[in-house]
């Protein structure tokens, strides 16, 4: 088969292109031709080194524009991306070739479903956010610091100031998805939309075209098995991710200080000046290199996943349990599903420090976070979410999509 990867970034820059980038590498080492379009560069040398054909159109992202008007216009229609897309999926042949859809939304913009439609080819759209259904892409109101319930694209959506920056950037945003809608039509260009949590089916199934089958295919994670923890005292509690509201570590510190444990934070984020000044007694690491991060998780106590909004699913709780730690996780995020209450982690009541704290508490006895750390272990390495099983649920829905095999049962949106 043929598989065109579209995304964002041609490098790892987070979770949405590591996994787009591991697949593209998986497919082509099972003998897959793959072609990789991306807008903003560098472009992860593995792909060349795999043999993977990358077409990069080096432009700007939110995070890199110099003009901000000038970015503003490619936000919304980014027309030399659609113009250069349509040349690459021009002439491909509809029988073998897929298009797979990660990213859009930070610069490639929604003119994409334009060629996308013309080309014939069967497009799948793999949502690791929500920008498809959602103006701002998380269903969350970042002044409230908590989900948002509106209908997206209705009166009391329009109205509301839900952006993390400025109303006018949410009035951008909302100019954008009308021009996806009712211009590009993009969600419409997408047959096989891959959702990767249960949550995701419920909060915006509701919203997504009713043509379209929808699936559910895990996030793969590259953890090597090191076996169950032995029967050393377990270690502090640690927060791994962005420090920033959305992400709940606020939260975390203050529930910390209540239950009179000393937090550990691996991160950086616009909360850290703040996190400084107010929790002196945080252990604050910054930005730690991958098998680094794995070592802490392994010797630590419990992660603590405290997010107030949806996420997708946070690779961050998987990688956890991989190590034989157990998770604390807030019930409102979609890291909740890979967590059995009691048995290889807690729920608290998202946003609530006494909730939160009285969690720590419990996983402050060695006995109750060995047992935990145990069954987190065992539970994950029953069914681990490797990349060889993703690129197998990859081949099996795109030969479905292609009609090579019998339909896989897709999921019901709620």
């Amino acid at each position: 088969m043929h598989a065109v990867l579209v995304l964002d970034h041609a490098h790892v820059n987070g979770g949405q292109a590591k996994v787009a980038i591991e697949s593209a590498l998986g497919l082509a080492a099972r003998g897959h031709r793959v072609t990789v379009f991306a807008a903003v560069a560098p472009v992860d040398p593995r792909l060349a080194s795999a043999g993977i054909e990358v077409v990069c159109l080096g432009q700007d992202d939110v995070t890199t524009a110099r003009n901000p008007a000038a970015f503003a216009v490619q936000a919304i229609w980014n027309a030399p991306a659609a113009r250069r897309l349509g040349e690459v999926v021009a002439g491909l042949d509809p029988s073998d070739t897929v298009v797979h859809v990660h990213a859009f939304a930070k610069a490639l913009s929604p003119s994409i479903g334009r060629p996308l439609a013309a080309s014939g080819l069967t497009a799948i759209y793999t949502m690791h956010e929500f920008f498809l259904v959602c103006p701002n892409g998380g269903f969350y109101d970042y002044p409230a610091g908590g989900v948002c319930t509106r209908v997206p694209m209705s009166g009391a959506c329009m109205a509301r100031n839900c952006d993390a920056r400025s109303y006018p950037r949410k009035l951008l945003r909302v100019a954008r998805h009308a021009g996806m809608s009712h211009v590009a039509r993009l969600p419409e260009a997408f047959r096989h939309i891959v959702l990767i949590s249960d949550l995701q089916a419920r909060v915006a199934g509701p919203y997504l075209p009713s043509g379209a089958r929808l699936h559910r295919i895990d996030n793969p994670i590259a953890v090597p098995d090191p076996g169950p923890k032995g029967e050393g005292r377990p270690g502090g509690f640690l927060f791994v991710g962005r420090l920033s509201a959305e992400k709940g570590v606020g939260h975390f510190l203050e529930a910390a200080r209540r239950a009179g444990v000393t937090p550990t934070l691996v991160g950086d984020g616009p909360e850290a000046d703040g996190i400084r000044s107010r929790y002196p007694e945080a252990v604050m690491l910054g930005w730690k290199p991958a098998e680094e991060v794995r070592s802490l998780m392994r010797e630590a106590r419990a992660l603590v996943f405290p997010s107030v909004w949806y996420e997708g699913q946070p690779l961050t709780v998987l990688e956890a349990l991989a190590v034989g730690t157990p998770v604390i996780v807030s019930d409102v995020c979609a890291g909740r599903e890979a967590v059995a209450d009691g048995v290889n982690g807690l729920w608290f009541r998202s946003g609530d420090a006494d909730d939160l704290a009285r969690a720590l508490r419990t996983l402050q006895d060695d006995a109750a976070a060995r047992r935990m750390g145990a069954a987190a272990h065992e539970r994950y390495w029953a069914a681990p979410l490797t990349p060889e099983r993703h690129v197998d649920r990859l081949e099996a829905l795109y030969a479905e999509a292609l009609g090579r095999a019998p339909a896989p049962v897709a999921i019901a949106a709620e």
